[in-house]
């Protein structure tokens, strides 16, 4: 499968490839994208990142695979828009994960993909068992006069920007720590669905998000931003986990447009979290519950008040 393959020249003179997950498309991802650019454009070859869907660890380990941070989908968009000229998107099947690595590199990346530059991180694993190393790469290149870099791992305060990283930080909660070795709001997808409308019957009516399918974060009331399928963006104030003051028993991820008056239902709707404001909590009655909410919103409100226009506060209100 191929994405973005008509901003391809003739594979005569070569394509320049990275090869990975892209996982979140995290800084150090960007890095290594902006070197593969920078090294193959003036030569006046395509740069082209190969990517897998499934995430390989789906069908090594099917019953524990990590949730992603992101969907196929929404990678490929976003590798695009860094300025690759293409994203391939490889079919991950057992077959293909039983390559011995010099296989993969011969027979996909080569004689396949037509790899004439080859832009890797200096962490880089590849072929059945990831037995693949950088150094082979490297060495496999120079014997067939192909152009190959090293990308050192990027550091971020002292920290080695990793996928698996981001995904602790995101599980805990920590989404402005993960924002900065995303080098955006950590983010998700669902479609709004029609839920039990006590927020509505509050006055703090909420979308609730379905079908999201990408890690979610700790339990908690985050200050966010949410941007409608239609491109409208709106500070939110967005709850995840269970609705403990009315004995919810499942999970649900609940958020609030400040100032939006739409509707939603039925539409994608995209939640970006910026920073936690709190843990879930119980109420001991509607009242309490009430006025947490408000200054919820007050505290979405000021953290997002930077990034994007809202409504007065009194405009506003949150999720149940």
């Amino acid at each position: 499968m191929y994405s973005g393959v008509g901003r391809l020249a003739s594979a005569e003179a070569g394509w320049g490839l990275t090869v990975g997950n892209f996982d979140g498309v995290h800084v150090g991802h960007r890095t290594i994208v902006d070197c593969l650019c920078g090294l193959v454009h003036p030569q006046g070859l395509p740069a082209v990142a190969v990517t897998f869907d499934p995430h390989p660890a789906t069908v090594l380990r099917p019953q524990g695979p990590p949730p992603p941070l992101t969907q196929i989908s929404r990678r490929v968009e976003m590798l695009l828009g860094l300025g690759l000229d293409a994203v391939v998107v490889l079919d991950t099947t057992p077959a293909l994960l039983q390559y011995p690595a010099e296989t993969f590199y011969s027979e996909v990346l080569c004689r396949c993909l037509h790899a004439r530059v080859f832009v890797e991180g200096e962490d880089f694993r590849f072929g059945a068992g990831r037995q693949g190393t950088i150094e082979q790469l490297e060495t496999w290149a120079a014997r067939d006069g192909l152009g190959f870099a090293a990308v050192p791992a990027v550091q971020v305060a002292d920290e080695a920007v990793s996928s698996s990283r981001i995904r602790e930080l995101v599980t805990a909660g920590k989404v402005a720590a993960a924002s900065v070795l995303l080098g955006a709001s950590y983010e998700i997808v669902g479609t709004v669905v029609t839920g039990q409308r006590r927020g509505a019957g509050l006055g703090f009516p909420t979308a609730n998000l379905n079908d999201v399918g990408t890690l979610l974060p700790a339990d908690g009331v985050y200050a966010g931003i949410a941007t409608t399928a239609a491109g409208q963006r709106c500070a939110a104030a967005i709850h995840v986990g269970k609705n403990l003051t009315f004995g919810a028993t499942a999970a649900t991820v609940e958020a609030h447009l400040i100032g939006f008056t739409g509707d939603l239902y039925g539409q994608r709707l995209t939640v970006s979290f910026v920073e936690q404001l709190r843990q879930t909590q119980q109420f001991a009655g509607v009242e309490a519950l009430v006025a947490q909410l408000q200054h919820d919103v007050m505290a979405a409100s000021a953290v997002t008040a930077l990034m994007i226009e809202t409504p007065p506060p009194e405009q506003v209100s949150f999720t149940i």
